[in-house]
């Protein structure tokens, strides 16, 4: 059994600690939070969670809300083999130290720089080279879903260049600093947007370019791809490929499914925790095949993307199971799909 601690309580953190409380080998230890707000009350009534206070000086704080907490991070830290951190990107850097001097081992997110950790890491990329590793980072949603779609690619047909733009949402819902907004903004107005660097920290050597605009959104970002191919195919050779790709979905318009509302939309009709919605979400309309290029959409959901790796960089740093057993548990514990989003019985 693997014992698990998350540091931060956020949108990420609280995915993670959920996910991880749903895998048979591991066992959620405590969640080191400073706030005792409604979410952590929630989390104490419905789910059990035991809560640690950042410092000493955290403590009062839970004990006036009345709210149970069993200690600081440094005892979390004693009870734990690996620890994930989502804490707001740039602090997990400071916390490494920390984690290092306990032998602990760490998780971080993609608001961190690559440096932070030996790995930047997307589970169906590379896998085995976190296995063993003391730190690694899971890469942010943009990442992760374009390295989800980009490797498949390069692995079945080859991909010689790739043009990217990402319309990025402003802001997570409950970001009330952030908005309201009335323009598109890029982000950055130099090119390539960070994405790109970023993207080839885990597939080193790949011909990518990016470009990045934030759109007064909350629900999700959206990518429109132009990747010139090693050898020419076929629209159908494409989508039998993506059909049949571990945490990527097809969807159409045809279905009712035109916006990134809808990827909230049938996150809620399926009755998914949170709405989330883990896959890559391909719209097949817009897959086109010219020669040797092919043009896509995909829709990312920018809360739940990096979830399944952050449960499967734990298992890759904590344990000898191979890539794809990890996959399959965590997989079948979120209820991830691959080829339709919803499938018949």
């Amino acid at each position: 059994m693997i014992r698990v601690g998350v540091v931060g309580y956020g949108t990420i953190g609280s995915r993670v600690a959920d996910a991880v409380r749903s895998q048979s080998d591991m066992k959620l230890v405590g969640v080191v939070k400073p706030t005792p707000d409604y979410r952590a009350e929630i989390a104490v009534s419905l789910r059990g969670v035991r809560f640690f206070a950042p410092s000493e000086g955290g403590l009062r704080a839970w004990r006036e809300r009345g709210l149970p907490i069993h200690g600081t991070l440094d005892d979390l830290l004693r009870e734990v083999d690996v620890v994930v951190d989502t804490t707001p990107g740039g602090k997990g850097r400071g916390m490494r130290d920390t984690y290092e001097s306990t032998g602990v081992k760490a998780i971080f997110q993609g608001g961190e720089p690559p440096d932070v950790a030996e790995v930047s890491f997307v589970a169906q990329v590379n896998y085995d080279a976190a296995r063993g590793r003391r730190f690694v980072r899971v890469v942010s949603c943009n990442t992760t879903g374009l390295a989800r779609l980009l490797y498949a690619l390069d692995r079945e047909f080859g991909v010689e260049r790739a043009i990217v733009t990402l319309v990025r949402r402003a802001a997570d819902p409950k970001e009330v600093k952030k908005g309201p907004i009335d323009a598109l903004v890029p982000d950055p107005p130099r090119i390539p947007s960070h994405h790109g660097p970023d993207l080839q920290t885990v597939v080193p050597g790949l011909n990518v370019i990016t470009m990045a605009v934030k759109a007064p959104t909350t629900h999700s970002h959206v990518h429109s791809l132009a990747v010139k191919l090693g050898r020419e195919t076929s629209r159908e050779d494409v989508l039998g490929m993506l059909s049949s790709e571990r945490r990527i979905v097809l969807v159409s318009a045809a279905s009712g499914f035109r916006s990134t509302a809808d990827v909230l939309d049938i996150g809620r009709e399926l009755g998914r925790p949170r709405a989330d919605i883990y896959e890559n979400v391909v719209w097949a309309d817009s897959v086109s095949v010219n020669g040797r290029w092919l043009y896509l959409f995909q829709a990312i959901h920018q809360e739940a993307i990096v979830i399944p790796e952050n449960i499967d960089a734990i298992r890759a740093i904590a344990t000898d199971l191979s890539a794809e057993r990890s996959m399959d548990l965590t997989d079948a514990s979120l209820g991830v799909k691959s080829g339709r989003i919803f499938r018949p019985p």
